[in-house]
């Protein structure tokens, strides 16, 4: 047994940035990769060979500092000094440690050679050729980690393979939400890419982990055919997609078609009427807002159909397609029927019930068998927005709901009435959710309606940030619910598997000792 990668060195030459300011390498894809692995708390460093112009050392300087790696001066590249010098610089360090350089000579380019620092242990006078690894691209390296740490840790490991799109990945990653060496539950998360097979990465990964939005080329949610038919991914995605298919040894945490309802307004409030079985007499709804669809806003009957949906103005109009395309979240609150006309919304579209709800959001986040919420800032009432709007223009108000949400004034909620939110009601709707949708993590907000005391359900979606909870308690939830899932899939998986058989007599012996019939 091994020990576990915990620090990577990357030769000067290999990062091809053009000198000028450090900032401007902020986009560069190998900067990226390195704060993958810092994020994972694997030591990283840039090394540079002396001598080297005291402009591009300033250089290489600032660009470390900026992204918080450390920078190594080398006396030589040689596999022979190199690990003894970094050894010293590092001696801080126990487990394995990657030196990355150049190969001039020949394809692969690039030399990845890998020794260890532990207590009582020295690092060999010259690296053997069995201690090296030859890349054609860095994007192998998390690959390469992979491989390396599930070779060395001696009990069972659970590989998830991720992907999603890179800000989303930085945001969860820099939260410690993707370690590359195991968590206590024994998860080694693993980044895919479409830069390189992915059939090649999806042999190391036991379950993927996917935000399948993000890999989105296009709804169409007027047809009649099945919604698997009805949305076209990246070709990445797709390839993902048809290995999972073929090869059982692979599977998603959410299957695809567990996530088409959240892609569907219309279908996430037609699923939530399914709440009114949860209410009983003695305390407070929870149920979905009214709501209605519509093809076009010049229809004839518009009005009596808001009536019948038992709508009135204010009211909040959103695209039916949910996410994953670049409209989703183009929405308008509209004060006046007339309003209506030329509104600049994507259609079809899904008018909503607006809730007076205090100005307070509940966001709530399932992570397998954990539920949490956290209290945000939202829209003010009716009334508020009714005189906010006859001060402006006239007119609905239009927004990005992911940019421009309006916000009631800080500390001044209209209404002023104190909203006490039933936590085990809310708690049965996340279960019953769960159930319904069939995912395992996911996302709802809820409103509490003042008067009524209603709690409204008004948006769901799927593998949210969850970032208003502490990561010390958030992350290992996240965890928990992945390898839960894992542990159910092949509890179900043992269940089906028929019983191994030596011979016919053994077959015919299990089959009375169950009970069973021949056919």
């Amino acid at each position: 047994m091994g020990l576990a990668v915990r620090g990577v060195i990357l030769d000067h030459v290999l990062l091809q940035y053009g000198i000028g300011h450090p900032e401007n390498c902020k986009s560069n894809p190998t900067l990226s990769l390195l704060r993958k692995l810092r994020f994972s708390n694997i030591h990283t460093a840039i090394s540079y060979r002396l001598p080297l112009s005291t402009e591009q050392i300033n250089l290489l300087q600032a660009m470390a500092e900026l992204h918080s790696f450390e920078c190594l001066p080398l006396t030589a590249s040689s596999l022979d000094i190199a690990p003894h010098e970094i050894a010293h610089a590092w001696a801080h360090i126990s487990g394995t440690i990657l030196y990355l350089l150049p190969n001039h000579d020949s394809s692969p380019k690039i030399t990845c050679a890998f020794f260890s620092i532990a207590p009582d242990a020295e690092v060999t006078s010259s690296l053997h050729k069995s201690n090296r690894i030859y890349m054609d691209k860095l994007q192998e390296l998390p690959l390469t980690i992979c491989r390396l740490n599930k070779k060395a840790i001696s009990t069972d490991v659970v590989t998830v393979g991720y992907i999603m799109k890179p800000s989303r990945e930085e945001d969860f990653a820099k939260r410690g939400a993707f370690p590359m060496c195991p968590t206590l539950n024994g998860l080694i998360f693993l980044p895919l890419t479409f830069e390189l097979p992915i059939s090649t990465q999806l042999e190391e990964a036991d379950v993927i982990l996917h935000k399948a939005t993000d890999e989105i080329v296009s709804i169409e949610l007027n047809s009649s055919s099945e919604p698997s038919n009805r949305i076209a991914y990246t070709t990445g995605m797709q390839e993902l997609q048809r290995y999972i298919e073929n090869h059982n040894h692979c599977f998603e945490v959410d299957p695809l078609n567990s996530i088409y309802p959240v892609l569907d307004r219309l279908k996430i409030q037609q699923i939530l009427l399914g709440l009114k079985d949860l209410n009983a007499e003695g305390r407070c709804t929870v149920r979905a807002p009214h709501f209605l669809k519509v093809s076009s806003f010049d229809e004839p009957d518009l009005v009596q159909r808001l009536h019948d949906a038992k709508l009135s103005v204010p009211c909040i109009v959103k695209p039916q397609v949910a996410c994953g395309v670049a409209d989703a979240h183009s929405m308008a609150i509209v004060f006046r029927v007339e309003d209506f006309k030329d509104l600049n919304v994507p259609l079809p579209a899904v008018v909503q019930e607006y809730v007076d709800h205090s100005s307070t959001l509940f966001k709530f986040y399932v992570l397998g068998e954990r539920v949490f919420h956290a209290v945000k800032k939202s829209t003010p009432n009716a009334d508020i927005l009714i005189k906010s709007s006859k001060k402006s223009a006239p007119g609905p108000l239009l927004f990005d709901s992911l940019k421009s949400l309006p916000t009631a004034i800080a500390n001044k909620h209209s209404g002023g009435q104190d909203l006490c939110l039933d936590l085990g009601l809310v708690n049965e709707a996340a279960k019953w959710l769960t159930r319904i949708l069939g995912l395992t993590i996911f996302g709802f907000d809820v409103v509490i309606q003042e008067g009524s005391g209603d709690h409204v359900i008004v948006d769901v979606n799927y593998l949210p940030s969850f970032k208003e909870i502490p990561d010390d308690v958030a992350i290992p939830a996240f965890w928990d619910a992945i390898k839960k899932k894992v542990d159910s899939k092949a509890m179900k998986h043992a269940s089906v598997a028929p019983p191994p058989m030596d011979s016919v007599d053994g077959q015919e012996k299990n089959k009375c000792k169950a009970g069973a019939s021949v056919v």
